[in-house]
């Protein structure tokens, strides 16, 4: 288990750049199963969860050739074989296993996928959606297994907006025979990134970024090229931190055009920033801070994931901060830490609590509960008084690759120990 020892008071400046999306990763390697030619993936992050979503390919027979956050996947020697407890408890993305094995083998048993503890995060989505492609659902403790003696297309309603679950009916649909409908599909940049990679692949996906997806299943795939889109959840970390220490920085390789929920409510606080081509500028406010309303959605609405981010800047605002977010129940364990931290927070139930700033924050020790809560205490002891003790670090190693060398590299003090 390893920490990270932060002093605070640092005013943070320089320029950052911006890694390949973690959310994007995962479908697009999932992806490459449906192959039997080589895969070149580029702009990958090299962070644990890719790592660890690349050793279950491994222990399917994927051969994979590493270089600079870039990765050649040939998955011809393919064996479908029940994936290890172990293995699928290690992160959320290994539930996309099922649909690609499924698509592959006609036939896929898995355990439970594991990751954040955020809230409920049901795969009952998945497996009904699953049965209308023609598949036979059976589970028996906390193992299931999922058989088609042949996928066909149809027409699927999502319940509630599913991302995953999205991305598994993809996966699943675009070898089955006929055509497949998706409505009220989540919109996500990182569904639109598999369906654009499926496309090279010699899919027909079209509907793309929007809540109604049609797929015409194809007879096969062929191996193709893609680069990851920047990640978006990454880009605003760096915002705030920016932001919250009152620095100036300039973020680089960031993809604007899934930005406008996160940067519009950063503007609405008062944050000085200017975005253009690839590039976001932070530069120290002209007035102080202002509170806002920090409410989640489905995409193109804010992400729960950024609600821990803009939470804590809030703490820096004047003004009450009203934060909702209805998606998870347990996405409030950084507001606890926050007020160990000495943030004014008013709990009102396990989705919504408000934030009374501005406050000074004073070092404290912290455990982690998940990776965006890791990364928002990490800014929080940025701006803090003192020093910070973040006990559990290797969890926000999941989702952001050596955070603590490019934040000093900016000009943060921050030790891993």
């Amino acid at each position: 288990m390893s920490r990270f020892v932060v002093s605070g008071g640092v005013k943070l400046a320089g320029e950052i750049a911006v890694q390949g999306s973690k959310n994007a990763a995962f479908p697009v390697l999932a992806a490459c199963l449906l192959a039997f030619a080589d895969c070149r993936i580029e702009n990958v992050p090299q962070i644990s969860d890719v790592n660890n979503f690349l050793a279950i390919l491994e222990f399917l027979g994927a051969r994979i050739e590493r270089g600079d956050h870039t990765l050649t996947i040939n998955c011809a020697r393919l064996v479908n074989r029940p994936i290890p407890e172990e293995m699928m408890g290690k992160l959320r993305g290994s539930i996309l296993f099922a649909g690609a094995l499924l698509g592959r083998f006609g036939k896929v048993v898995f355990s439970r996928p594991g990751g954040d503890s955020i809230g409920t995060r049901p795969i009952n989505f998945h497996l009904e959606a699953f049965q209308k492609l023609g598949a036979r659902i059976s589970q028996d403790q906390g193992t299931v297994r999922v058989e088609a003696a042949k996928l066909a297309g149809g027409s699927i309603t999502m319940g509630v907006t599913s991302v995953t679950g999205t991305e598994n009916i993809i996966l699943a649909a675009v070898l089955a025979e006929g055509t497949t409908w998706i409505k009220i599909a989540a919109m996500e940049p990182h569904v639109q990134e598999l369906c654009r990679f499926l496309n090279k692949m010699g899919a027909k996906i079209s509907g793309i970024g929007t809540p109604s997806l049609t797929i015409e299943g194809v007879p096969a795939l062929r191996g193709a090229a893609h680069r990851l889109c920047s990640d978006e959840i990454e880009t605003i970390t760096f915002c705030v931190a920016a932001a919250a220490t009152r620095g100036e920085v300039i973020i680089k390789d960031v993809d604007l055009d899934h930005l406008d929920a996160p940067l519009a409510a950063l503007e609405r606080m008062g944050v000085n920033l200017e975005a253009q081509g690839q590039t976001i500028r932070i530069r120290s406010p002209l007035r102080p801070y202002q509170a806002t309303r920090i409410i989640t959605g489905v995409y193109p609405q804010l992400l729960t994931d950024y609600q821990p981010l803009l939470g804590v800047l809030a703490t820096q605002a004047e003004g009450i901060s009203l934060v909702h977010d209805w998606i998870y129940e347990g996405r409030q364990g950084y507001l606890a830490a926050l007020q160990t931290m000495g943030a004014s927070v008013q709990f009102d139930d396990v989705h919504r609590a408000r934030i009374k700033g501005p406050t000074q924050l004073q070092g404290a020790e912290i455990k982690t509960p998940d990776i965006r809560a890791g990364a928002s205490i990490l800014i929080a002891a940025l701006l803090a008084r003192g020093e910070t003790l973040i006990y559990n670090a290797e969890i926000i190693d999941r989702g952001y690759e050596r955070i603590d060398e490019r934040l000093n590299n900016l000009g943060a003090m921050i030790q891993r120990v």
